[in-house]
């Protein structure tokens, strides 16, 4: 049975799940389409350690309430009958009560959450033998990718188009990365 490892922000939730909360906090009218890079404060103007300071006291109410992406748990839902899911995500254990119910209130099954608080996500995919990943962060698609050669399915934002390797697979949604692992995993 193949092994895939998940990410959870921006993967599985929608990658817009941060900017209502950012636009109340900072006063701004922020879209998707604004955020060019991961480093959100990128897109507007505000000093790394004020942000940090507040995404660390905002961060339990975030995940609580970030949406799921369209057709994820649908899909999500069938793979759990063919393939593993590993949900590996750069957050940290001080969030794990939330991510434990947050999975809870969306129904959605797991075989493992690993939560590693940082986005160095390659030697925890290793130690799990995950055979595909599922990924939003252009860096870290492209360092699993390369250091595991597996195949990694990179979920388009505005803020990872930067040139992929031929491991990783840019997918516009999960409808797309359905169909892409049910070609290179069929089912049997």
């Amino acid at each position: 049975m193949a092994r895939f490892g998940i990410d959870i922000d921006g993967t599985v939730t929608c990658p817009t799940s941060l900017l209502p909360h950012i636009n109340e906090a900072f006063e701004t009218n922020l879209v998707l389409d604004d955020i060019k890079e991961y480093d959100l404060t990128a897109a507007f103007p505000v000093d790394q350690m004020t942000f940090y300071k507040w995404f660390k006291e905002a961060e339990p109410k975030i995940y609580a309430t970030s949406p799921i992406q369209e057709h994820a748990k649908r899909v999500l839902d069938e793979w759990k009958k063919h393939y593993e899911l590993y949900f590996i995500s750069a957050r940290g254990e001080n969030v794990s009560d939330v991510t434990l119910d947050w999975f809870k209130q969306q129904e959605l099954h797991y075989d493992h959450i690993e939560l590693i608080g940082s986005h160095n996500k390659v030697e925890t995919a290793r130690i799990h033998q995950v055979d595909a990943f599922f990924e939003d962060k252009h860096d870290n698609a492209v360092e699993i990718g390369e250091e595991l050669d597996i195949p990694v399915l990179l979920f388009d934002t505005p803020y990872n188009r930067q040139p992929v390797p031929k491991q990783v697979v840019r997918v516009q949604n999960w409808k797309e990365a359905d169909a892409w692992i049910k070609y290179h995993f069929p089912i049997k």
